[in-house]
């Protein structure tokens, strides 16, 4: 296969995973509705994940906080994905399946929205993080791929992208990042 083909490939892929999204549009919206409510109550976003989750996570944080298109004052968002110290601390003394949820431990609130991104929706320490909040009485929400994996069936909300491809997955998420943006803006 040339060069051109295989990006050609790989735009189809991509083109097919964002038409199915179309799917997803209520849930979407019902997330950034709890947002919404979440910041009215006086909460704040907690968003993790791993890797290029990891990224997503704080991207998605600094539309929140900076903004995403609107002029508007900075709401609270915090990715826990940032603090070098504390992951490898964390890590270095718990175990790196505790280095998200002893953060939702130490910031997360019953007023709080958690959300975790996971491309199989399995990875232990945003697992792990989930269950915290839910103890805490936060509100959660998993954004997966492929079956949901775990967050499917753990979080109050999960948004699973119509693909199992790792690539793919994470192009959904960043889209879905900015959408829920653009409606917590649209008020």
């Amino acid at each position: 296969m040339t060069n051109i083909e295989n990006l050609s490939s790989a735009l189809a892929e991509h083109q097919n995973v964002m038409s199915k999204l179309t799917a997803l549009l209520p849930q979407i919206a019902a997330v950034a509705n709890e947002m919404r409510a979440c910041l009215k109550r006086g909460g704040k976003i907690l968003l993790m994940g791993n890797g290029g989750s990891a990224a997503d996570s704080q991207h998605i944080a600094a539309e929140i906080v900076g903004r995403y298109k609107k002029e508007r004052r900075g709401l609270p968002s915090i990715a826990l994905t940032t603090d070098t110290s504390i992951i490898t601390s964390v890590g270095n003394d718990f175990g790196f399946e505790f280095i998200f949820s002893r953060q939702v431990e130490a910031l997360c609130t019953p007023l709080d929205l958690v959300i975790g991104l996971t491309t199989s929706g399995n990875s232990p320490n945003v697992v792990r993080a989930i269950e915290t909040a839910k103890e805490i009485g936060a509100t959660t929400v998993g954004m997966t791929g492929g079956t949901g994996g775990k967050l499917a069936v753990l979080c109050d909300f999960c948004l699973i992208m119509p693909s199992s491809d790792t690539p793919r997955i994470q192009e959904a998420h960043i889209f879905v990042g900015h959408s829920l943006c653009e409606l917590l803006e649209a008020d």
